[in-house]
C-alpha cells in the first residue's frame, strides 16, 4: 500500500510537470505569433463602415491611380472605387497618400479602410496587413535609359550601351523606395544572383512615375517598376529602356486591414466579379494600354501632374471669382458641371456657353453672344451674385452657395417652394444638405407640389440636389489637385 501511495504520488507530480511544459509551450508559441501590430489596430469592419455611410479609401496621386484632366477626376483606381462604393451602398471618400511609407499605419490606426493603389502581394507584407483578390497580373522590369544618341547608333553599340541581364547590375546602383515590392525584390535578387547590388533609397513621397521621369531625365541611372506603369510611362519617352526583366509575374491587389475580414469578403467577391466584365478591361486599358490617350494627357497644360491648372479657362474664371467671393476652383467645378469648359456646348433647353445662360437670362444681362467665354462667365456669375444676395437669411457660408447654386439650376422659386416644404415638414430650411434637399426631391411628387403652399408646381428635384452634390464633390477633388496661388 505504501509502495502504490509513493507510485501515485510520483504519477501526480509527473502530470503536473507535464501540463506545466505544455502550457509553457502553448504560452511560447502564442507569443511567437503575437503580432502587436494588428492587435492595436482599430477594430472596424464592414458593419461599421455600412452605418457611417462611407468608404474612405486611400489612393495615390499619380498618372495612371488618381488626377485631374481638363477638369474630370480619373485614374484605374479612382473609376474602380466609384464602383465599389456604389455597389456597397456607401459614398465614396478619397484620401490622398502623401507618405507611402506611412500607408499601413493610417490604415490600422482605421484613417482609411482602404489602401487602393496597385500593391505587389508579398508575405512580408501579409504579416501586418491582408491583400483583397488581386486585381491584375504583371512583373517587375528594370528602367533605364538608352544612349542621348541612341537612334544614331548601331544595333551592336546600342547593345553595348544597356543592361540586358540582371547579373549585370552587381556593383551598380539602383534608386527605389525603401518600403516597396521593389526593395524587396532587390535585396532577394542580390541574394540570387550572389552578388551586392547598391541600393540608393528615395523619399517615399515620390510615386513610381515619378521616379521613371528621373530615369529619363538622367537624375538617376535605374530603378525598378511594375511592367503595366513602366510601358505606359515610357509609351512617351522613347528613350527608356523597360525589356529587362526582374521578377516572375506576380499578383496587383488592394490592402484591408486583419480584422475587417467581413469587409475584406466584400471587396474580393466584388473584384472577383468586376474581373470577369467586359467593364473593367475597358478600364484598365484606359490607363495602362491606351498610349495614344496617355500622351495626349501628359501633354496637355488642362493635366494637374503637369501644371496646377485645371482648364485653359482658369485665368477668367478666377477673376470672375473674386467678384463673388468664391473659391475659383468652387466655381470651376461648377463651370465644368454646366459644359465641362466647352464654349459652344448646348443644352436641350436651349441654355449655352460656359455658363449655359438660358436665352432669356442673356437678354436680361445683356449678353450678346452666349458662346464668348468672357461674355458667358460675366453674365452667369452677374447672375449667381444677383441670387447669392436673395439669400442673405442663410447663416451658413456653404449653405448659402448651395441654394444659390440649386437655384441656378432649377429657378429661385423652386427653392423657395422647397424651403417651406422643408418648414412644414419639421426640417431646417435654412439647411440644404438633408433639409431642404430632401424638399426638393419631395416636389417631384403631386401629393407635396400640389399644396395650396407651394406657388411653382412641379419640379424634377433630383437634377438641382445632384447638381450641387456634384459640383461640391468635384470641388473636394479639385482642393486635393489644385493649390491656391
Amino acid at each position: 500500500m505504501k509502495r502504490f501511495t509513493q507510485f501515485l504520488l510520483i504519477l501526480l507530480i509527473w502530470h503536473a510537470m507535464a501540463c506545466r511544459n505544455q502550457n509553457k509551450s502553448v504560452t511560447e508559441d502564442t507569443d511567437a505569433n503575437y503580432n502587436p501590430i494588428v492587435a492595436n489596430s482599430v477594430d472596424r469592419d464592414l458593419d461599421a463602415i455600412k452605418e457611417e455611410g462611407v468608404l474612405r479609401a486611400l489612393v495615390v496621386y499619380s498618372s495612371t491611380s488618381y488626377f485631374l484632366y481638363r477638369g474630370q477626376t480619373m485614374g484605374f483606381e479612382y473609376e474602380l472605387l466609384e464602383r465599389l462604393a456604389d455597389d456597397l451602398g456607401l459614398k465614396l471618400e478619397i484620401v490622398v497618400s502623401n507618405d507611402l511609407d506611412a500607408e499601413f499605419e493610417v490604415l490600422n490606426r482605421g484613417d482609411v479602410d482602404l489602401i487602393a493603389h496597385g500593391m505587389t502581394i508579398t508575405n512580408q507584407r501579409k504579416w501586418e496587413v491582408d491583400f483583397t483578390e488581386y486585381l491584375y497580373l504583371t512583373k517587375q522590369v528594370l528602367v533605364q535609359k538608352k544612349p542621348d544618341n541612341y537612334r544614331k547608333l548601331s544595333w551592336k553599340n546600342l547593345k553595348k550601351a544597356l543592361i540586358h541581364d540582371p547579373i549585370e547590375l552587381i556593383g551598380d546602383t539602383v534608386s527605389i523606395r525603401k518600403n516597396s515590392a521593389y526593395y524587396e525584390r532587390i535585396l532577394s535578387l542580390s541574394n540570387e544572383i550572389g552578388g551586392d547590388i547598391v541600393i540608393d533609397t528615395l523619399d517615399s513621397k515620390l510615386s513610381t512615375g515619378e521616379i521613371i521621369d528621373m530615369v529619363a531625365n538622367r537624375e538617376i541611372k535605374y530603378t525598378i517598376a511594375d511592367e503595366n506603369l513602366a510601358k505606359i510611362n515610357a509609351s512617351y519617352r522613347p528613350i527608356l529602356d523597360i525589356k529587362v526583366p526582374i521578377s516572375f509575374s506576380q499578383r496587383i491587389a488592394w490592402v484591408t486591414r486583419k480584422k475587417s475580414k467581413n469587409f475584406k469578403s466584400a471587396v474580393d467577391e466584388w473584384i472577383q466579379k468586376q474581373r470577369k466584365t467586359k467593364e473593367f478591361g475597358v478600364i484598365y486599358n484606359k490607363y495602362f494600354k491606351n498610349k495614344r490617350s496617355f500622351k495626349r494627357r501628359v501633354n496637355s497644360d488642362s493635366y494637374s501632374l503637369k501644371n496646377n491648372q485645371i482648364s485653359k479657362y482658369d485665368g477668367l474664371i478666377k477673376t470672375y471669382a473674386e467678384e463673388l467671393n468664391w473659391d475659383w476652383r468652387l466655381l470651376a467645378s461648377q463651370v465644368y458641371q454646366e459644359s465641362k469648359f466647352d464654349p459652344s456646348a448646348q443644352s436641350w433647353a436651349g441654355a449655352q456657353g460656359l455658363m449655359q445662360v438660358m436665352p432669356a437670362t442673356a437678354r436680361e444681362l445683356n449678353i450678346e453672344d452666349v458662346s464668348d467665354p468672357k461674355e458667358s462667365m460675366r453674365g452667369g456669375t452677374k447672375y449667381l451674385k444677383k441670387i447669392y444676395n436673395r439669400f442673405k437669411n442663410i447663416p451658413d457660408e456653404t449653405d448659402r452657395i448651395k441654394f444659390t447654386m440649386a437655384s441656378y439650376n432649377c429657378g429661385y422659386g423652386h427653392v423657395l417652394d422647397a424651403q417651406r416644404l422643408a418648414e412644414k415638414n419639421g426640417l431646417n430650411s435654412n439647411i440644404w444638405t438633408n433639409h431642404v434637399e430632401t424638399a426638393i426631391l419631395a416636389l417631384r411628387l403631386p401629393r407635396n407640389y400640389k399644396k395650396p403652399f407651394i406657388k411653382y408646381g412641379y419640379v424634377r428635384g433630383s437634377e438641382p440636389a445632384n447638381y450641387v452634390s456634384q459640383i461640391f464633390e468635384r470641388y473636394g477633388h479639385y482642393k486635393e489637385f489644385i493649390t491656391l496661388e
